[in-house]
């Protein structure tokens, strides 16, 4: 048994590792990086010879774990690809979505190298994909039959960890897990038993969460911020990723909506959170969905659809607008209708989920009310951040004492640390070390091979 770290960088981006269980070879996840540019972004592909692949595990559509499928599936045209239903349909929308951005910073920055693959591309290869369910087992490869199973991992809608199993050898690999429900999803569902190596996401481990922490009472904190602003006739925007977080977002302005926290007035979304919250509502009926049967775009009161071929909804006093992308990046529908919200202490921007200090949402939260931003790296132009910023945690990644805890009771052989910076894998390595003596812990650098 062998595994090998195929992330190009040591942070968070172009997740990917290989397992090799006897003659069977497995990738498990194939992302891009959001840093990064051009092959660049890609994971270390070319550490994989041509066509050796018998399976590509994916564990869920967020781009950094499937971003590069489309180059992966070049390279290995006969391994068999899977990942649950939810995850076919959205991940087939991102990577369009992707194609379409990547065409945008191919005419902007002048990168040659851009798109790494095409719309037509992504519709010839996801008729190769094969889609199993939580639960489910399969098996894959020829001489060695390696056993799989997809666990439910309460990050997003049918993202999964995925046991791997040979000859009563076991790895599990977390993917991007939450221990807690959310406001659409439920909490992860992990094996219990021993695994002999564990792949353990790190996010989260350079962040000490409040003690006194309930997301009840996050979610209060945003409702009243959320009346404030509206009481006084003001806007409030919240930047959003497309496809979890918004989802996410409408869920919970319906819940404090029914607790007669806010009031029920017009909340706009637009642009590929449309088509994303579209494919949440055909997963409704999920056995783990919470709110099941609630259709998002049809049952939510007040709810205002950027019409197709607009670049951001009108402005108006005393609404909600829910845009992407989360982290307000140039040239996306949030950036753009900031300069409504920015310059008047009358409105509110409300960050609900990550923003990288390198992009304009995560500039806007360190600068914070008062400061200064530059939105557009085009213009030497600075904005005045006159609205109020706030930052909620709606996290849907486990605080990291969750995560140790769960590595704990798997007593695991090997310990693979991924998916995190450097600071948040050292915390995991000390945690882990101290709770798991005889285990070895490993931060895997890019390109590694470590043997199982």
């Amino acid at each position: 048994m062998r595994f090998q770290h195929l992330a190009r960088y040591s942070d968070i981006g172009s997740n990917s590792c290989l397992i090799e269980m006897g003659e069977t070879r497995i990738v498990l996840d194939a992302g891009t990086h959001p840093k990064h540019v051009g092959r660049d972004s890609l994971p270390l592909f070319e550490k994989i010879e041509y066509d050796t692949v018998d399976a590509i595990l994916v564990t869920h559509p967020h781009l950094d774990h499937i971003g590069a499928l489309p180059c992966l599936m070049e390279k290995q045209p006969h391994a068999a690809v899977a990942m649950t239903k939810e995850t076919r349909e959205s991940g087939e929308a991102l990577l369009h979505n992707s194609v379409n951005v990547m065409k945008s910073k191919k005419r902007e920055l002048g990168i040659s190298e851009y798109p790494l693959y095409s719309h037509k591309k992504v519709d010839n290869l996801e008729r190769f994909w094969f889609s199993r369910g939580v639960g489910e087992t399969f098996s894959v490869g020829h001489d060695d039959r390696v056993e799989c199973e997809f666990y439910h991992a309460g990050h997003v809608q049918g993202a999964v960890g995925i046991r791997l199993e040979l000859e009563g050898k076991t790895v599990f690999y977390t993917g991007d897990a939450h221990f807690e429900d959310q406001t659409i999803t439920t909490a992860a569902q992990f094996p219990q038993q021993k695994i002999n190596t564990l792949i353990i996401e790190t996010t989260r481990g350079d962040y000490t969460r409040p003690p006194d922490y309930t997301r009840e009472a996050e979610k209060r904190r945003l409702g009243e911020t959320i009346a404030n602003v509206l009481e006084r006739n003001g806007s409030v925007l919240i930047p959003v990723f497309a496809f979890g977080k918004t989802q996410e977002l409408l869920m919970m302005l319906h819940e404090l909506r029914a607790e007669d926290v806010i009031p029920v007035v017009p909340v706009h979304i637009g642009g590929l959170s449309t088509r994303m919250t579209q494919i949440a509502d055909f997963f409704r009926e999920s056995p783990h969905r919470l709110h099941r049967g609630f259709r998002i775009l049809e049952d939510f009161e007040d709810l205002e659809i950027l019409p197709r071929g607009h670049r951001e909804p009108d402005f108006h006093p005393g609404r909600i607008y829910a845009l992407s992308s989360g982290m307000m990046s140039e040239h996306t529908v949030s950036n753009r209708f900031s300069r409504h919200i920015l310059e008047s202490s009358q409105h509110a921007i409300l960050f609900v989920g990550y923003a990288d200090e390198s992009t304009p949402g995560g500039k806007i939260l360190e600068a914070g009310q008062g400061g200064r931003v530059r939105m557009d790296s085009e213009r030497e132009h600075e904005t005045q951040i006159q609205c109020e910023v706030h930052k909620f945690d709606f996290s849907g990644h486990s605080p990291r004492e969750q995560l140790a805890d769960y590595a704990a009771s798997c007593d695991p052989d090997n310990i693979m640390l991924v998916h995190g910076d450097l600071a948040a894998k050292s915390w995991f390595h000390r945690e882990l070390s101290d709770r798991l003596p005889h285990s070895r812990i490993i931060v895997p650098k890019p390109g590694q091979k470590i043997d199982l």
